[in-house]
């Protein structure tokens, strides 16, 4: 994404370095290297916490929260883990802290449930669209976001996880706190869902796209702030 206005990180030559590395020297004092972990998480952040919250004031400042309480605990992460699993379970949180502020209680915890096999979503071809075919896709976006919003948000953020960030299912059962099991009966439960309110359904990583305006203006609130 592209850099903001006054930055220090030089994003063409810093854009490869590795995580660990980023990290390590933020802890020893580069903390302006923290912008390449905002802008290479908030697309990521912004898609989960929106499963909780549809206020977009609230998602950005619950987003701005996220970044500074990893930031301000970046000693206590272990590299065990990627940095946008630790990232995505501290946004979880804010936002279940948001809602609970609302009076609005989502409940997350397993539950019992069975789960079934025999359904899975269609991929389309990754083939170039024209216009027309763009056309269409643009409104198939629109009514999968539509019937995305309306899965409660144990499903939600499951789905998004999995179809749209494409983390693996032993990575959602860390972050959501669950059994790989529940994680896979959510996942098929959130499928069938999305099936009976669409004739056809359309995977795109651009679902719920959080723009190039956006992400500078998170980053520069985040990055203000530390």
């Amino acid at each position: 994404m592209e850099a903001i206005s006054g930055s220090k990180v030089n994003h063409s030559s810093q854009s490869k370095i590795k995580e660990s590395e980023i990290i390590q020297r933020i802890l020893a004092g580069e903390k302006e290297l923290y912008e390449l972990l905002v802008r290479r998480n908030n697309q990521k952040l912004y898609r989960i916490i929106r499963s909780y919250l549809r206020d977009e004031a609230d998602i950005e400042d619950v987003m701005q929260n996220s970044y500074l309480k990893a930031f301000y605990k970046l000693d206590q992460f272990k590299l065990e883990s990627s940095f946008s699993t630790w990232l995505i379970r501290i946004g979880i949180n804010e936002s279940l802290d948001r809602l609970n502020e609302k009076g609005k209680i989502v409940h997350l915890n397993a539950q019992s449930e069975t789960f079934k096999t025999n359904s899975i979503l269609e991929i389309p071809d990754n083939k170039q669209l024209n216009p027309h075919e763009m056309m269409i896709r643009k409104e198939a976006n629109q009514l999968m976001e539509s019937a995305i919003d309306q899965l409660d948000a144990k499903y939600k953020a499951v789905y998004m996880l999995k179809e749209v960030e494409e983390m693996s299912l032993l990575e959602i059962a860390y972050t959501l706190d669950l059994t790989v099991s529940n994680v896979k009966v959510r996942l098929y439960r959130s499928k069938a869902m999305l099936k009976e309110k669409l004739y056809e359904i359309t995977k795109d990583a651009n679902l719920f796209e959080f723009g190039f305006s956006r992400c500078d203006r998170i980053t520069e609130r985040v990055m203000n702030n530390i």
